[in-house]
């Protein structure tokens, strides 16, 4: 009783501050897009053998690279659904641009790093080559919409002094051409691998500064317009970096009630806590995700779909829009198929009730909430001229 009590003052905790609307609006952030991570069933029961505990990690048993049969599927399901617009359900694939390149950074000796672009990265997997070619028809389609998540997945300065430091599994990992080894693995690391903007040292904040002006512009050359959202990798991010995503186009901030910041001082982490439509002194607005879809990492008997129906249903209750947070492992078979199967078929129910019992919902993406918010301010701020 006493947990369940707690469940329903989080639903409504997170809801009470910031932007309100009448508006039955619901928007699926789903991350890591372009990132790699498991290279293949082959490469995970390798270091299974090897003793490395990667089926801990489902991050290291389901997600992969989604192929083209992974985003076929997930397009299928969202097209048989339509809002009271006639619009179907739309992804903010929250995207990265850009994977390591393995072997420019070995023949460096592991002194330099070497990235190379997703689409490069696409053409050394097996059912990968026409994908961005798919994201580009789903965006056109209204049913996939790329926005930043960064250059890479990947804390590029942790990783670099773990290979330089002959860390045994990183290398192993490094062979296989991916680093995604995680703390649910390795309980004992303080930082996690694929958090490239968390740091211990501030004299990493110019080397954060250039990494996000190349990811923006990187992702401006690849899909032919500016990303006006952005969201950190793990939520972790120090708020001086607001400033250059400012400066990038970038006028929302998706994430958490809470930002996480770097382990500055003494390797503590500090918490900010946001709400939805608030404002930073440069002029962005935080977009805060209040429901939560993320079947591949709940156990089999979790109740994915009756949690995310109470979430939207709260929200709604409080005037807020339902932003849900689904990251890609959710629909990726590359490794597994029937991880994406399940996730399709409970997808498929969330949808069917969502259009049931709320016939004028909306689905919209992240940077439409955002001009939405802005849109809305600006005109009260107006009448109350």
């Amino acid at each position: 009783m006493l947990q369940k009590l707690k469940q329903i003052a989080s639903r409504n905790l997170v809801n009470i501050p910031g932007w309100r609307t009448d508006r039955k609006i619901v928007v699926f952030e789903s991350d890591d897009w372009g990132s790699i991570r498991m290279p293949s069933k082959k490469v995970f029961d390798t270091f299974l053998d090897k003793g490395i505990p990667v089926d801990k990690s489902p991050y290291c048993k389901y997600d992969s690279l989604a192929s083209e049969s992974d985003l076929q599927a997930l397009f299928e399901v969202l097209n048989k659904f339509e809002d009271s617009s006639g619009n179907p359900p739309v992804i903010t694939a929250n995207t990265v641009v850009a994977n390591p390149d393995f072997e420019k950074i070995r023949a460096s000796g592991f002194q330099k790093y070497y990235y190379e672009l997703i689409t490069d990265t696409f053409k050394k997997y097996p059912e990968h080559l026409d994908v961005f070619n798919l994201w580009v028809e789903g965006k056109d389609a209204g049913l996939f919409y790329p926005q930043s998540h960064g250059r890479e997945h990947l804390n590029v300065p942790l990783w670099m002094n773990l290979l330089q430091s002959e860390h045994p599994d990183f290398l192993l990992a490094f062979d296989h051409s991916f680093w995604g080894l995680s703390r649910d693995i390795y309980s004992d690391m303080k930082q996690s691998i694929q958090a490239a903007l968390d740091t211990e040292e501030r004299s990493d904040l110019p080397f954060q500064i250039e990494l996000i002006k190349e990811a923006c512009m990187l992702f401006e050359k690849l899909f032919g317009y500016k990303s006006e959202s952005f969201i950190a990798n793990n939520y972790i991010w120090d708020s001086s970096l607001n400033k250059s995503l400012m400066e990038e186009g970038v006028a929302y901030l998706q994430g958490m009630k809470y930002q996480k910041t770097p382990l500055f001082t003494h390797g503590k982490r500090k918490l900010i806590r946001h709400h939805l439509g608030e404002l930073n002194e440069f002029g962005q607005y935080y977009l805060i995700r209040n429901c939560t879809f993320e079947p591949s990492l709940m156990s089999p008997n979790f109740d994915n779909v009756g949690k995310c129906l109470k979430q939207i249903s709260t929200a709604f209750s409080w005037n807020k829009p339902a932003i849900i947070s689904t990251h890609r492992i959710n629909y990726v078979g590359f490794l597994d198929k029937s991880n994406r199967k399940r996730s399709l078929e409970l997808m498929s129910e969330l949808l069917t009730q969502i259009v049931k019992n709320w016939p004028d919902v909306e689905f919209i993406t992240s940077n439409k909430l955002g001009k939405m918010i802005d849109t809305q301010k600006k005109s009260t701020q107006f009448d109350l001229l």
